[in-house]
């Protein structure tokens, strides 16, 4: 295609149709210049092709349920990430699907946030790097895809009208980061803009966001489309950088921007911007002429192998798991999740599953036996006397006890947010009462975000598998008998409870306003630099192996730092670690977390094998977000690079020197005396500007009289006169000429 001279060829009531979703799921198609319809269908999990212009969440072709984002992003595995991507991208093509709705990378600020079990992370960088090996696996393929939703859209109560309200420096290191990454690293076709509003302002009409940010400043030059509903005034959002309302509204769709361009409301030029845009993404992203089958088998087999790759098991005392047909004794299996399970989430993610396993069905494939008791019901959080006292009765007879339990589906989905995150009340007294007749209990979870453990120090193991996809059966199994040795790492923090959270107090109060009054203290770097203690910390898992961390070198220079270690193998089998790399910043004078992420691989180690790791940091790794000269810094001085399993479990440690060789800041009569005399160049300049004509015989009497024995004013060692500004030396009496000759050369000098 010429997008010029197509472009050159279309009328106007042709350019708005583009614009304007034709439907639920497709753009509209221009016969005459041989423009096709682009199709897309929600996808961050898993296909949901509508078979049907509707919007029925349950009325779509079979397709493979992959984990939900929750689970499959404990895996910290990039290179599982664009296999996942380069799968999706084949169910793809085979459907004659265009552009994937996804991936889904928002930060989980809050655990009450309802589509916490379709986001990645609470730490962007996580988010960024995954989000980014999915991109690229997806269009490795020929289909695009929809990063979404950008920007800040961290709950989902009152989402198409709430203003998520926060400072420049805790929208850049956090909201927008992961954004950034994908953006710069994978060039997405499209990018899906939020309902909700930044500070005040409708993302969708948001200029600063999608011009000043997303092209100007990242270089973005794919399709900016709305999430379904998003646009409130299409004339204002196409003026502001939207490419495509998705849904259009029809006829009227096209009206409304055909008369804003008469009236002047909206320049043609602007909208020609995103025709263009659209005719790019049609070209780049074509249909499938020959569709092929693609093998169901094969790919249920890798979300299996997925799921297994990202499972946490969160506890394992005295190395209750793994259970083998040889050590299991008589086992009893309580749960009515094991038999109907929640492997995915619910509303715009929903998959029409082609093979769901359950743990009951894959029980006979594990090479365990189990005897079933079903516990509770899903579809009442009231306990079941007769239900909760078989199952009693029968784990006192048991040598281990596996109880399955989860939210319920109508508890937790896009579209509202939850309220508490207790498991229902009967499954809570369920464990707890479990607890009493057996000391030998695994609790397997299945849930799209963090709960609370009020049983947590009576249970012998906890298997977390979140939304685990459709063979969450088998992978279950899988961990709990060691077939895989388990490698999943939280991507989120647990705390102990929910009051713990920064955000406790006001989370979705406000109908109107979300107040981000934490600011970048949001997740592990709150809890870290508050020193609190949590139920589970952010970069958790364990393993059925041991490794140990050694021989921490780092080598810095203007431009960055180079950090190696060694991870070995200090068990008796294979297993993966997940090296996790933390950056203290104790150069910046402003507010800092203790710790944030930088960095973090995932390796296969053999028994007694060592791996060297190597972590490459630039500058932008030590930067934060100075929103007064509106850029990244990064200061010279003292840093610390730690390497742990987790932020709380730091294995090795080693202070840096930073020398970013940045232009010093010019000196004023605000330039505090403190950092004259700690700094050699202005101390000596200092000193013979004015120290030596006031220590003149003539001079009368003043601050700098008094000297010590190596003639140095004793005032440099007073903490009360260092801790002042060199204006508060003129109030004093000091002459103001000294001090003005004094500044004008140690500028000059810069």
């Amino acid at each position: 295609m010429d997008i010029e001279k197509t472009l050159a060829a279309l009328t106007l009531p042709e350019k708005a149709a583009l614009v304007s979703g034709k439907d639920n799921w497709y753009t509209a198609k221009i016969d005459r210049l041989n423009i096709p319809a682009l199709m897309m269908t929600d996808g961050p999990s898993g296909l949901r092709k509508q078979t049907s212009t509707t919007n029925d969440i349950n009325n779509s072709v079979k397709a493979i349920t992959y984990p939900a984002a929750a689970l499959s992003a404990s895996s910290w595995n990039t290179d599982l990430f664009h296999q996942l991507g380069e799968h999706l991208g084949v169910e793809a093509r085979a459907e004659q699907v265009n552009i994937l709705l996804g991936p889904g990378v928002n930060m989980k600020r809050s655990p009450l946030g309802g589509r916490n079990f379709e986001y990645l992370s609470e730490d962007p960088l996580v988010a960024g790097k995954l989000g980014t090996a999915y991109v690229q696996g997806v269009q490795s393929k020929g289909v695009g895809v929809s990063v979404k939703h950008f920007a800040a859209n961290n709950r989902e109560n009152q989402r198409f009208t709430s203003s998520s309200d926060m400072s420049q420096r805790t929208l850049r290191e956090l909201y927008l980061k992961a954004f950034e990454i994908i953006v710069k690293n994978a060039l997405p076709e499209t990018l899906m803009v939020s309902y909700n509003r930044i500070n005040g302002v409708l993302n969708s009409q948001n200029h600063y966001l999608l011009r000043d940010i997303l092209r100007d400043e990242w270089g973005f030059h794919g399709a900016v489309m709305s999430d379904w509903g998003a646009v409130a005034n299409h004339a204002a959002a196409l003026s502001a950088g939207l490419d495509l309302e998705m849904p259009g509204k029809g006829q009227p769709s096209v009206d409304e921007i055909v008369k804003a361009i008469e009236t002047g409301e909206l320049d043609e030029g602007t909208l020609n911007k995103s025709v263009r845009h659209l005719l790019h993404l049609i070209q780049n992203c074509p249909t499938n002429p020959h569709p092929k089958a693609y093998d169901h088998e094969a790919h249920h087999a890798f979300a299996r192998k997925m799921a297994d790759d990202s499972i946490v098991l969160l506890k394992n005392h005295q190395n209750e798991l793994p259970l083998t047909p040889k050590n299991q004794g008589k086992l009893v299996i309580v749960g009515e999740l094991a038999k109907h399970p929640r492997f995915q989430g619910s509303g715009s993610s929903h998959v029409n599953p082609t093979k769901l396993v359950t743990p009951l069905d894959a029980l006979a494939d594990s090479g365990l036996s189990a005897d079933y008791q079903q516990g509770y019901t899903l579809d009442d959080s009231e306990t079941d006397d007769q239900l909760a006292s078989d199952a009693i009765a029968a784990a006192k007879q048991a040598d281990h006890v596996i109880v399955f339990a989860g939210y319920p589906e109508k508890e937790e989905s896009e579209g509202f947010d939850k309220s508490a995150i207790l498991l229902p009340e009967n499954q809570t007294e369920l464990i707890g009462q479990l607890t009493k007749v057996n000391t030998h209990i695994t609790v397997v979870l299945q849930n799209g975000s963090v709960v609370e453990m009020p049983w947590v120090k009576n249970v012998a193991a906890i298997v977390e598998t979140y939304l685990a996809g459709e063979a969450v059966g088998e992978a279950t199994w899988d961990i709990i008998t060691g077939k895989v040795n388990p490698s999943g790492h939280l991507a989120e923090t647990f705390p102990l409870k929910l009051a713990d959270t920064p955000m406790a107090p006001t989370f979705g109060q406000d109908p109107h306003h979300e107040n981000y009054s934490e600011g970048i203290f949001m997740g592990y770097r709150y809890y870290d630099t508050h020193e609190m203690r949590v139920l589970f910390p952010f970069g958790h898992g364990l393993s059925y192996t041991t490794f140990e961390y050694g021989n921490l070198v780092t080598k810095s220079d203007a431009h960055g730092a180079t950090i190696t270690f060694d991870v070995t193998n200090t068990g008796d089998q294979a297993g993966k670690a997940v090296p996790q790399l933390y950056v203290a910043n104790h150069a910046s004078h402003a507010p800092m977390p203790t710790k944030e992420l930088r960095g973090f691989t995932k390796l296969s180690i053999d028994p007694g094998e060592t791996k060297s790791v190597t972590f490459h940091l630039n500058r932008r790794d030590f930067s934060w977000w100075r929103e007064r000269v509106h850029r990244w810094q990064a200061d010279t001085g003292d840093y610390e690079v730690m390497i742990g399993e987790s932020s709380h479990d730091i294995r090795v440690q080693s202070k840096l020197t930073m020398d970013f060789e940045n232009a010093p800041a010019p000196v004023t009569l605000e330039t505090y005396l403190a950092k004259v005399v700690t700094e050699p160049r202005l101390r000596g300049l200092f000193q013979r500007t004015v120290v030596a004509p006031l220590l003149q015989p003539d001079v009368p009497q003043n601050l700098f009289s008094e000297t010590d024995a190596d003639h140095q004013p004793l005032l440099f060692q007073s903490r009360m006169y260092l801790n002042m500004p060199l204006r508060a030396l003129v109030a004093l009496g000091t002459p103001a000429k000294p001090l003005n000759d004094f500044i004008q050369a140690a500028n000059q000098s810069r």
